[in-house]
C-alpha cells in the first residue's frame, strides 16, 4: 500500500512538472526575473540593463502611460544602446528643455498593440519580406526578418536587432533590442 502511494505521487510529481514545463517562462531580462503580472514600467525597473531608459522615459514623463492598460509592445534599448550614441546625447535629451525631443525618441519605440515575435515575423512575410511598423510617436519603422532574428531599421536608417523577444508583461510585450531607435528630426 505504501509502495502503491508512493509510486502514485512520484507519477503525479513527473506529470505536474511535464504540465508546467509546457508553458515558457518569460526569459529574465538584465539578470532579473520578468513578470506576466507586472507592467513595463514595473518589469524594466529591474533591468540592471534598462536603468537609460527607466531614467529617460521618467524624464518625458510618460511612466504613467506605460503603466496604463495598453496594450503596448516596447523595443526596449539596452544601457549599451544608449552608450553607442554620440557622446552627451543622452546627457542631451534629459534635459528638461529636452523633454519634447526625448518624448519623440521613446514613443518610436512604442507600438499600440501586443505583437509577439510570431506575429511580427508573419506580418514579415504577408509583406513579402519587410514590414511598416507605425508606433505611437509617429514614426515608421521596417521590420525584416534574418537569420531567426527581427531587426528594425528606423527612419534615420539605424538597424536594431531584437535580442530577446516576447518577454510578457500584464500590459503588453516588451522585445529587448541593441540599438536606439531614432525619428527623422
Amino acid at each position: 500500500m505504501i509502495k502503491s502511494t508512493l509510486r502514485t505521487l512520484a507519477l503525479a510529481t513527473v506529470m505536474a512538472a511535464g504540465t508546467l514545463g509546457a508553458y515558457a517562462a518569460n526569459p529574465e531580462v538584465g539578470g532579473a526575473a520578468m513578470f506576466e503580472d507586472k507592467n513595463i514600467v514595473e518589469n524594466a525597473m529591474n533591468s540592471k540593463d534598462h536603468t537609460t531608459l527607466v531614467a529617460a522615459v521618467k524624464a518625458a514623463g510618460l511612466v504613467e502611460t506605460l503603466q496604463g492598460k495598453g496594450p503596448f509592445t516596447v523595443f526596449a534599448p539596452t544601457n549599451a544602446a544608449f552608450e553607442a550614441l554620440p557622446a552627451g546625447t543622452v546627457d542631451t535629451l534629459l534635459k528638461p528643455e529636452n523633454k519634447e525631443q526625448l518624448t519623440k525618441v521613446l514613443t518610436c519605440h512604442v507600438v499600440a498593440a501586443n505583437a509577439m515575435s510570431d506575429a511580427i515575423g508573419k506580418m514579415i512575410a504577408d509583406d513579402k519580406g519587410e514590414h511598416d511598423v507605425k508606433t505611437v510617436g509617429g514614426c515608421v519603422l521596417k521590420a525584416k526578418q534574418a537569420m531567426g532574428k527581427i531587426t528594425l531599421t528606423d527612419e534615420t536608417g539605424g538597424v536594431a536587432t531584437v535580442t530577446i523577444a516576447d518577454v510578457k508583461q500584464s500590459n503588453g510585450v516588451i522585445h529587448v533590442i541593441d540599438k536606439v531607435l531614432l525619428p527623422k528630426m
